[in-house]
């Protein structure tokens, strides 16, 4: 392990940080969402918003992770914050001759992967990171680095809300001034959150809804359906083969035949939010007023468009469709629909498989 040097002006970056005052400060809910958000975008199970202080760094919000911090000298993020203008990746720390002796990294929590999205004072300087940790090596995908950067920004403009909070508290006596302020940075709060909330239920990849925001939309149908008692039917939609289009071809690629055929997706339903990445290389439709045979032949017409899609790679998928059964409830649904895939794949792939 490497002890991490200090910043050409570390007085002026600590001097900036203590003016914020948020040091040793509660949980906060709002913080708190960042982290969780940061972690479902980069499917990682630990996110943390750290402050690099004097001598360790503190978390003012953990997901996954005890404690409230380290010494500076293990802190990957005393390395993210001496670039501010970049996102640090480590995409194996073992590999790495600054954290390959790191306690973090040879014991609990036994950190692999690293990313870090420096978060900047107004003045520009760093202040701690936004990071995303996980006890395997990966890569972080462009997507998830511009999502942790989003969230980076979104947490300094937290901290300057505090700030500003804290100000405005001082001038109680101009209380018309103070109401007016409180209430510009409650709405651009506000406006933010929404921002955060789009993309907590959107694959960033893909731009189709993710599994969060199509679980919702699924058990409303249900409900629909069962009141109605109307047929509904459900399409899981798994990609042939990806991961050799990925060892082929390399995950750039790989990511160009998930939006190709996100984009194909697109053009339907999607907008009414039935179409989703479930993950990795599956997709799910739902099919509301369809009885199998109707979304089995829907699902064949998008295998037959899939395997048309000018990507200039082989790409093919398997379809398993499943049909609402009385009473039967969003989980059992989709199991089935992943029973149907399952043959669909058992029987050699590029094909649909009904259950109904």
């Amino acid at each position: 392990m490497i002890r991490p040097p200090m910043p050409a002006d570390e007085d002026v970056r600590q001097a900036t940080l203590d003016a914020y005052r948020i040091l040793d400060t509660q949980r906060e809910e709002a913080y708190d969402d960042l982290v969780a958000i940061a972690a479902a975008i980069c499917n990682v199970p630990i996110a943390v918003i750290s402050l690099v202080d004097r001598d360790r760094q503190w978390f003012k919000a953990a997901r996954g992770i005890d404690g409230s911090g380290t010494s500076r000298e293990m802190a990957f993020c005393a390395y993210a914050i001496l670039d501010p203008s970049e996102t640090m990746v480590v995409n194996d720390a073992r590999e790495d001759p600054r954290f390959s002796g790191n306690p973090l990294v040879v014991g609990g929590p036994r950190v692999r992967f690293y990313a870090g999205a420096p978060m900047r004072a107004s003045n520009g300087q760093p202040m701690g990171t936004v990071c995303v940790l996980d006890d395997r090596p990966r890569q972080l995908e462009t997507p998830q680095r511009i999502a942790l950067e989003a969230l980076s920004r979104q947490a300094s403009r937290l901290m300057e809300l505090h700030s500003v909070s804290r100000a405005l508290r001082l001038q109680l006596e101009e209380r018309g001034w103070y109401e007016q302020q409180l209430l510009h940075y409650q709405r651009e709060l506000e406006h933010q959150n929404a921002d955060l909330e789009e993309q907590s239920s959107t694959d960033p990849l893909t731009g189709l809804a993710n599994r969060r925001a199509f679980s919702r939309t699924l058990e409303a149908a249900i409900t629909r359906a069962h009141a109605a008692g109307e047929p509904l039917s459900v399409a899981i939609v798994d990609i042939d083969h990806f991961k050799s289009i990925n060892d082929l071809h390399g995950h750039a690629e790989g990511d160009r035949v998930l939006q190709a055929l996100g984009a194909m997706l697109l053009t339907g339903e999607a907008a009414r939010g039935r179409v989703a990445r479930f993950g990795g290389e599956e997709f799910v439709r739902l099919l509301p007023d369809r009885g199998l045979t109707d979304a089995a032949r829907e699902s064949e017409y998008l295998r037959e468009a899939v395997a048309a899609m000018p990507t200039g790679l082989p790409v093919t998928i398997s379809i398993g469709v499943a049909t609402l059964q009385p009473s039967e409830d969003a989980s059992s649904l989709l199991a089935r629909a992943d029973q149907a895939l399952y043959k669909a794949k058992h029987e050699g792939r590029d094909r649909v498989c009904a259950l109904p």
